[in-house]
């Protein structure tokens, strides 16, 4: 064998070896190691990387400490579990050198502030204004010269749009749409229309039709002003006084419409029974407002991840009083977990899951978990998960992750759950800055 058919079996055989390293477990781990954390102050957080190498690990002690030690360099083996204890927040650098000489990596850390919030389970009922007239439908006004037509359609408006303005003043009132359209007409001048679509306002002019069936001026449109129903409390953050729930947006019935909320209430609610999923229909709690003047909060932001707004004491009914840490999206994992949440009148109770899949996700964005329900008594009484469950704040490890969102219609025993960490977010409790680095709202 020459030379040049050596090389060529021996670059072959390197090749080889690397595939193989780069496949194997152990380099696997070893590539997962992360180029930032993100810590809270105070928590004690477990790495685990199995990879049978020793290195020297160099942080700043005051700020982060490594397996309890103090020192400033301290060498670990990769192959047994890290224990990372933030001692206070701000930013700092955690730098791996391999057996003590290599570098190989300069990991970010940031620690933030504690955060705690306590878990809700609670049956709440919703109720919401919306900032101005949804458009939900068109219908035909019978005009006396015999002809059928929609004025609201003939000015351009479509369903989903939201008229904010009418004559150059805000309306939020179905009612005042009414009043206006028969002075209008009356007066045979058009309505000067201000509406949103799609975040963009427009203006256009719409002229009354008088019915001759009704005896009315109409504007052939199904419009309404507010919306109500049921879900469940997420979470009470009390240093904050804010609260989250729902885990997902409140969207119109007809229009499915995100509802831009003008102002609203989550009232006490009691359940009082639950018609069961099944393959295909999904079941949902029946429940009642228990004291009509006994407001929980109000709703300032509908996004979606669920409503949002003040609520000035801790809510009463809850599984524990106590508060509970939360944990950052990556700090979720595939396995054994647990629901809070109602299924007779108002008792919060804790329900076995299992969270079948994780998504990785660096920024906001719904369907962040697949979730099962697997607790036999649960499975009996709803069928899964059911309307109304939306929002029950899923635990695991001791740590308020996420919460439930929606059901799998085909396998109701199955369902989303979005990230606790957007939800407080959107509650303005933990804040993302522009460079990506997150802090709790002062």
């Amino acid at each position: 064998m020459n030379s040049n058919q050596r090389k060529r079996w021996f670059g072959l055989v390197l090749v080889f070896f690397i595939c193989m390293i780069g496949i194997s477990t152990p380099f696997q781990h070893f590539a997962a190691i992360p180029n930032e954390l993100r810590l809270f102050s105070g928590q004690l957080k477990r790495l685990q990387y199995g990879v049978p190498v020793h290195a020297e690990v160099t942080v700043d002690p005051q700020m982060l400490q490594i397996n309890g030690s103090t020192s400033h360099s301290l060498s670990v083996n990769l192959n047994e579990t890290l224990s990372l204890q933030p001692n206070q927040s701000g930013q700092t650098k955690m730098k791996v050198k391999l057996f003590g000489k290599i570098p190989f990596k300069t990991v970010k850390v940031n620690v933030v502030p504690d955060l705690r919030v306590i878990p809700g389970g609670q049956t709440i009922g919703v109720k919401v204004k919306s900032s101005g007239i949804l458009v939900v439908g068109h219908h035909q006004v019978s005009g006396s010269d015999g002809m059928k037509q929609s004025p609201g359609e003939a000015a351009g408006l479509r369903l989903g749009d939201l008229i904010v303005k009418i004559n150059g003043t805000s309306i939020n009132q179905v009612h005042r749409v009414a009043e206006l359209s028969e002075k209008a007409g009356n007066d045979k001048k058009p309505l000067e229309v201000t509406y949103k679509r799609d975040g963009q306002l427009s203006n256009t002019r719409l002229s009354p039709v008088f019915d001759a069936e009704d005896k009315a001026w109409r504007l052939g449109l199904y419009i309404r002003d507010s919306a109500a129903g049921v879900g469940t409390l997420t979470f009470y953050a009390p240093d904050q006084g804010v609260y989250g729930a729902l885990g997902h947006v409140i969207t119109d019935m007809d229009t499915q419409t995100p509802i831009e909320v003008g102002e609203g209430q989550i009232l006490q609610s009691s359940v009082t029974s639950i018609n069961k999923s099944q393959n295909g229909e999904p079941g949902e709690k029946r429940a009642h407002f228990v004291k009509e003047s006994k407001i929980l909060g109000n709703v300032e932001r509908n996004t979606p991840f669920g409503i949002f707004g003040k609520m000035n004491e801790v809510p009463t009914h809850s599984y524990s009083a106590n508060s509970m840490p939360v944990a950052f999206a990556e700090d979720v994992k595939e396995g054994p977990a647990q629901i809070l949440t109602v299924v007779n009148g108002q008792k919060v109770e804790r329900f076995d899951i299992e969270v079948v899949h994780v998504s990785k996700q660096t920024g906001p964005a719904t369907k962040g978990m697949v979730i099962k329900i697997t607790d036999k008594r649960l499975l009996s009484k709803t069928g899964g998960i059911v309307q109304g469950m939306s929002g029950s704040p899923i635990i695991q490890d001791g740590k308020l992750v996420g919460a439930v969102t929606h059901v799998f219609v085909n396998d109701p025993s199955s369902g989303y759950g979005c990230f606790i960490e957007w939800m407080l977010q959107d509650a303005g409790v933990l804040l993302k800055s522009a460079n990506g680095k997150i802090g709790e709202a002062a």
